[in-house]
C-alpha cells in the first residue's frame, strides 16, 4: 500500500538452463546464441484490475570469450580469435527481439584495463549488426560510481530516459 492505494507487486526471475555455471568458468555464448548465466526478471504490477509488466534480462556478453580462473584475483578475459562471433551474436539478438521486442543494451563493464577489449568488441558488433531494434549504451559503472557515489547513476538514467518512457 502506498498513499492508501493497495496493489500487488510481483517479482519473478527465471534463469536459463542453457550455459548455467559459476562466475569465471562460464562466459560468453554458445553457437546457438545462448548467453552464459542468462536471467530474465519480470516485474508485474496489478492495480484495480489493470496489469503492467516490465521485463529485464541479463547475461554474459554475447560473443565467444572466456575468463579462466588462475591465482589472480581477477583473471584477464580472452576473446576467441578462431570463431565467427557474428553468427552466435546475431542468433542471440534475433531471439531476444522475438521474445521481448526492442532491446536496450546497458553494458556496465570497465571501459579501461582488462575489460576494455570486451566493451570495444561488444560496441563494434552492435554497430556492425545495424539493427534499429537494438540500442547500445556503455556506462563505466566502476569509474562513475566509485567511492559510493551512487548519485552518479543519474547519468545513466538520463541516457536511458527516452527508452524507459517507451
Amino acid at each position: 500500500s502506498i498513499n492508501g492505494k493497495c496493489f500487488d507487486w510481483l517479482l519473478v526471475s527465471r534463469r536459463s538452463c542453457f550455459r548455467a555455471g559459476v562466475r569465471y568458468y562460464v562466459r560468453g555464448i554458445d553457437s546457438e546464441g545462448h548467453a552464459a548465466n542468462f536471467v530474465e526478471t519480470e516485474q508485474i504490477v496489478h492495480y484495480k484490475g489493470s496489469k503492467a509488466s516490465f521485463v529485464q534480462t541479463r547475461g554474459s556478453i554475447p560473443f565467444f570469450w572466456s575468463q579462466r580462473p588462475n591465482l589472480k584475483y581477477k583473471p584477464k578475459p580472452q576473446i576467441s580469435k578462431s570463431v565467427n562471433h557474428m553468427d552466435g551474436f546475431q542468433r542471440h539478438f534475433d531471439s531476444q527481439i522475438i521474445s521481448y521486442g526492442k532491446q536496450v543494451i546497458v553494458n556496465l563493464v570497465n571501459q579501461k584495463g582488462s575489460e576494455k577489449p570486451l566493451e570495444q568488441t561488444f560496441a563494434k558488433m552492435v554497430n556492425s549488426m545495424a539493427n534499429g531494434m537494438v540500442r547500445y549504451v556503455a556506462f563505466d559503472f566502476h569509474k562513475e560510481c566509485s567511492r559510493m557515489r551512487w548519485d552518479r547513476l543519474q547519468i545513466l538514467m538520463d541516457q536511458l530516459a527516452e527508452q524507459q518512457d517507451e
